[in-house]
């Protein structure tokens, strides 16, 4: 709750712009009445929205890297603002299409670099920030349908101008709180994701998402119409759809992943959701079936889509941001597909078959992501490290990028020679990965010249020291076995370690890294406390 107000008022535009995927469901209907349009020109909005937004994520990069990531968020939210004001205005249903494809670039400029924005405005705390984007993720999703059910109770055009008086108010707040962004210094090329699609790898995550997607978004635009309820009703089941799929992808999703492994869990959740659109294939006619079928999908839904994203980042061996573009690229793809050809099949063959159609697109996707499971093998091992023999019996510290670290060191630095012992100093060099979106919390220059800094305390307190930057999704779990088996290949006496590392109320996404190596180390584990900057021996 210590953050500057141009957080907050990031965090308020991401709540709004995360409404837009599930803002238009409840009124789908409303506007295929009152514009006499079918099905299928109707989910044109979906398909035009998606469609721009994944080929926008092409340039975004572009963009932002030449102009900076504040006048590229703020970039974003006009457009956001003109066109959902102008969608509002339409008086016809290819006016509504084309001005929902001008919000999906607006879109595609804001969720580009919304998170690395709110982190880097943070002055209460990464952790604290982040956790806020995650609040306004979920929030946004789940409040979208909501707002889309109540405003659309009025009239169709009410969601789309609420929209647009929301993101205004944001672009203001954002304009006048949030410091001007240092100028960037690495410029990235455009055609850089389209690269990164070379590695099979990477290829083989995004096409499955792309499949995952048509499903994904046939539940999404199609399920309204089967459904036949009113706009406030429509809104409240897709309320409930949002909300699962918000909790279990910031909650649940990394639970799982530590249980089971990240590529299992996909292929089970995948399998979950490919049933729940049978189900839905089957009992189309079934509303409570359809009901409780879209609320229990948005449970597979969302831990699919943490999940996934961190699979591309874990495999891709480019750049985060480009990896990023490319594989939201090819997922959107698939988005935008789903939606037109759902009402093509539902309105001229039957209502059934866009489910049974969708079932079979993530059954695909499950066959695509096995045919490359050789190049996902290495997504939950950790990266492995050369260790030569005479290293054994090296204390192992492990420092994170907080100020808290150079405490770390100095304690570590006070047993190492007390006990003449050698140091492993490992770093781990975090991405942060929510919903479907990433970022690096630290660039490589600066996570190497944060080893430097903290090998050369060592040495100049005495210790002989060397070390190591592991790369890691964020996921408190990961960390915890990367430290667990630097620790289990050094054989290392005890593990050195600051408490700030993941605690507190970001421990509630997955669990302490000290309470997880403390647990499962086998060895005596020495905590720097970080308020009173004393050592604790807890394992």
């Amino acid at each position: 709750m210590r953050q500057p107000k141009s957080v907050w008022a990031v965090a308020f535009a991401c709540v709004i712009a995360f409404m837009g995927i599930g803002l238009v469901d409840p009124i789908l209907p409303a506007i295929s009445h009152d514009l006499k349009a079918t099905p299928s020109q109707v989910e044109l909005l979906f398909t035009s929205y998606m469609l721009v937004t994944g080929v926008a994520m092409l340039i975004t990069g572009w963009v932002s890297s030449r102009i900076g990531p504040k006048r590229t968020l703020l970039g974003g939210l006009l457009l956001i603002v003109v066109f959902s004001a102008l969608a509002g205005t339409a008086g016809g249903v290819n006016g509504v299409i084309g001005f929902r494809a001008g919000w999906g670039l607006g879109n595609a400029l804001f969720i580009a670099t919304a998170l690395a924005v709110i982190v880097g405005a943070a002055s209460g705390g990464v952790a604290g920030a982040i956790i806020l984007y995650e609040a306004a993720l979920g929030v946004g999703i789940a409040v979208g349908p909501l707002l889309g059910g109540l405003l659309g109770g009025i009239s169709w055009r009410g969601p789309f101008f609420g929209v647009a008086v929301l993101m205004a108010i944001a672009f203001v707040a954002v304009i006048t709180l949030l410091p001007k962004s240092p100028k960037p210094t690495h410029h990235t090329s455009v055609i850089d994701p389209i690269k990164a699609l070379r590695h099979r790898g990477l290829l083989t995550t995004a096409l499955t998402a792309l499949f995952y997607n048509y499903g994904f978004f046939t539940l999404l635009a199609w399920t309204p119409f089967p459904l036949d309820l009113s706009a406030h009703q429509l809104g409240l089941v897709f309320f409930g759809w949002g909300l699962c799929l918000a909790i279990t992808s910031v909650f649940v999703a990394p639970r799982l992943q530590a249980r089971f492994g990240t590529v299992h869990t996909l292929y089970a959740v995948q399998g979950l959701i490919a049933v729940t659109l049978v189900v839905m294939g089957v009992w189309t006619h079934s509303k409570p079936t359809l009901i409780v079928a879209v609320i229990v999908a948005g449970l597979f839904l969302g831990i699919n889509n943490t999940l996934i994203t961190e699979t591309v980042m874990k495999v891709s061996p480019v750049e985060r941001p480009v990896a990023s573009a490319a594989y939201s690229f090819v997922r959107f793809i698939g988005g935008a597909i789903a939606p037109f050809l759902a009402g093509k099949l539902g309105e001229n063959i039957s209502p059934n078959l866009p489910f049974y159609v969708g079932a079979g697109c993530v059954a695909v996707g499950i066959m695509v992501l096995a045919s490359g499971h050789k190049f996902l093998r290495a997504v939950d091992e950790p990266a492995a490290a050369a260790t030569d023999p005479a290293d054994a019996g090296r204390l192992l510290v492990a420092v994170d990028a907080t100020p808290d670290s150079a405490a770390v060191v100095r304690h570590a630095a006070r047993v190492a020679v007390e006990r003449k012992l050698a140091v492993h100093l490992l770093h781990v060099r975090e991405t942060e990965v929510v919903g479907d979106t990433a970022m690096d919390l630290e660039s490589e220059a600066d996570a190497q010249s944060l080893l430097a800094s903290r090998l050369a305390d060592l040495r100049a307190a005495g210790a002989t020291a060397d070390g190591e930057i592991a790369g890691s999704t964020g996921t408190h779990p990961e960390v915890a076995r990367l430290i667990l088996d630097r620790a289990a290949r050094l054989s290392a006496p005890a593990i050195v370690i600051g408490s700030s590392s993941h605690d507190g109320l970001s421990a509630l996404l997955g669990g302490s890294v000290v309470a997880e190596v403390s647990r499962h180390s086998g060895r005596p584990v020495l905590v720097i406390d970080r308020e009173s900057d004393r050592l604790d021996a807890v394992g």
